[in-house]
């Protein structure tokens, strides 16, 4: 379980969280919805712990995140994947170099068990086809697929989403959500996302939180959410919303 406990944390002269407290249990897709520079990707920043919050507390699976030193964090992030926003793909590399990477560089695997691994990964997410290719030369949802291919490919407990339809047109967006849920079914992992889409959030959220003033000002199932009256919800969910 993550666990976010009343956390503040100021970037600059602005105050980014203020407050902010959300669980996120075993098996389910937590997604944090909210306006760009609302604080979402800081909120993921506290959870692999690149940041440590002002005040409050960070933990997962009871383990204080703010208090690991170097080791415990590496640790913590073996069992974490990282989907950044449009893959963040190294371009020089092929895409089974890129999702190869996490492999090559953390653990003590015979290149063998690389290559069966990222192998399995890439026929996963529909991208086996793709292997030799390099980032300039696939599509924009080929290199979010290539990107969840590699955080996945250290088997993690959980996965951090960070905008995983940015860019992307509305067809290839529903396969990435159908992908991200199918990952937590089949693979039981772990998901906090962030977004402000709600094709997103429904297609593939069990819960979401909406932030406001840097805190959780609506919390829900993704039914109640989109049944709610709430303005926060209307917002998000409502008739136009993208």
């Amino acid at each position: 379980m993550i666990e976010i406990e009343n956390v503040h944390k100021r970037l600059g002269d602005r105050e980014v969280l203020r407050g902010l407290s959300l669980n996120v249990p075993k098996g389910v897709n937590f997604v944090l919805m909210g306006p760009s520079g609302t604080g979402k990707s800081v909120t993921l920043k506290h959870v692999i712990g690149i940041f440590r919050p002002d005040a409050g507390g960070v933990r997962v699976d009871g383990q204080d995140v703010p208090a690991m030193d170097r080791d415990e964090l590496m640790n913590l992030r073996k069992r974490m994947g990282y989907l950044f926003q449009n893959g963040a793909l190294i371009n020089w590399l092929t895409v089974e170099d890129n999702v190869a990477l996490p492999l090559r560089e953390h653990a003590k695997l015979a290149s063998s068990e690389i290559d069966e691994r990222v192998h399995q990964v890439l026929k996963l997410v529909g991208m086996d086809h793709a292997a030799k290719q390099s980032p300039p030369d696939i599509s924009g949802g080929m290199k979010l697929r290539a990107g969840l291919a590699r955080a996945l490919v250290t088997r993690p407990e959980y996965v951090l989403y960070d905008e995983p339809n940015a860019g992307l047109d509305p067809i290839i967006s529903t396969q990435i959500h159908e992908l991200i849920a199918e990952v937590r079914d089949t693979l039981s992992v772990t998901g906090l996302i962030v977004t402000h889409s709600r094709a997103c959030a429904t297609q593939c959220g069990d819960r979401i939180g909406i932030l406001e003033d840097g805190r959780l000002g609506l919390e829900g199932s993704v039914d109640e959410i989109v049944a709610s009256d709430h303005p926060l919800a209307r917002a998000f969910m409502g008739e136009g919303a993208d």
